[in-house]
């Protein structure tokens, strides 16, 4: 087992949330196998064909990676896996966004910087249950892969400026960049 491998009790919880497997096929590779090696390419943003042995084939990775992020299952397992932390008061679902750019001074670069303040852990002073780690540690890494599947896996087409469009034969000379 790797440094970033799932661990037993991470694998425990997961493995009844995942697919059954391939029936049309035959055989599909070990799934825990196949998902440290995702999480292996995440962590490290290793090209697919530089992933080591011990996950098996790289094609069988990046496969079942496409197929669970077009199908919806990475997001499945995510929302699986948060269901089951947030029965257990695990999640705090209050989120604060604030939109604004603050700019600094280019004096301020290299200010003193006062210690951070210690916030206690939510639970050990007012008496709540305490969060499973394992369960927020899992939670956390499927959030990363569903995070990366999205980031990497988006069409070229959706990446371009919206105002650029494709020239028609009568538009005239196509725009310049």
């Amino acid at each position: 087992m790797g440094r970033g491998d799932l661990t037993n009790a991470e694998w425990a919880r997961l493995e009844s949330f995942l697919p059954p497997g391939g029936a049309r096929g035959g055989r599909w590779s070990d799934h825990r196998r196949v998902i440290n090696g995702v999480l292996y390419r995440v962590r490290t943003g290793v090209q697919w064909r530089d992933l080591p042995e011990r996950f098996g084939p790289w094609e069988t990775v990046y496969k079942r990676h496409r197929r669970w992020s077009a199908d919806g299952t990475w997001k499945m397992l995510l929302s699986r896996i948060q269901a089951a932390e947030d029965a257990t008061g695990g999640i705090d679902w209050d989120v604060s966004v604030d939109s604004t750019a603050v700019r600094a001074h280019q004096h301020a670069a290299g200010a003193r910087k006062a210690p951070p303040a210690l916030n206690p852990q939510r639970g050990k002073d007012r008496g709540t249950n305490q969060v499973d780690p394992v369960l927020r540690k899992l939670a956390l890494r499927l959030e990363e892969v569903v995070r990366s599947a999205n980031a990497w896996d988006a069409p070229a087409a959706d990446s371009l400026p919206r105002s650029i469009s494709p020239p028609t034969d009568d538009a005239g000379p196509s725009p310049s960049f």
